[in-house]
């Protein structure tokens, strides 16, 4: 019976795996939470100052893409066009906003009728969006980050 509880004692002390401790680095701790993010998603998405009466997320989303498309529409209203056919298009902006508010167009699809008939389009957009009040930048987890956007705009000029 002696032997017995021996045997039982000595396997209990070197089976146990419940007194070793696995020592986590910091740096397996971040590449754990690196994966975790969602980088496709920002906390706040990039706005301007009228848009602070927004609440929700999506609110002040649809604020900002409004205030875009509403201030190009207009800009390019107060231009005169001289077109020999009718053009009905929707260009395709994609543009950055960095994380000091900076905005910054990337490509803008259009129509090679468009290009035809408004040479100058791709200076006006531009120019358009140089106008553009201040920019506050997108937030994820505290810090401002930079963020890309694609927005269309519907040309249409008879």
């Amino acid at each position: 019976m002696r032997n017995l509880l021996v045997f039982i004692f000595i396997l209990s002390l070197t089976s146990c795996e419940y007194f070793n401790v696995k020592k986590t680095s910091s740096e397996a701790i971040l590449k754990e939470e690196l994966q975790t993010f969602n980088w496709n998603d920002v906390d706040e998405y990039p706005s301007f100052s009228e848009c602070d009466s927004s609440h929700t997320k999506g609110a002040r989303t649809l604020c900002f893409q409004e205030t875009i498309t509403t201030h190009i529409t207009n800009y390019l209203q107060k231009e005169r066009f001289v077109v020999t056919q009718d053009i009905d298009d929707t260009i395709v902006l994609q543009f950055q906003v960095s994380k000091s508010g900076n905005l910054l167009l990337l490509q803008a699809e259009i129509d090679s009728l468009t290009t035809q008939e408004i040479p100058n389009i791709k200076r006006l957009l531009n120019n358009s969006l140089d106008a553009l009040p201040k920019i506050y930048p997108a937030i994820k987890r505290g810090q401002q980050v930079t963020t890309e956007f694609k927005l269309p705009i519907v040309i249409h000029v008879d």
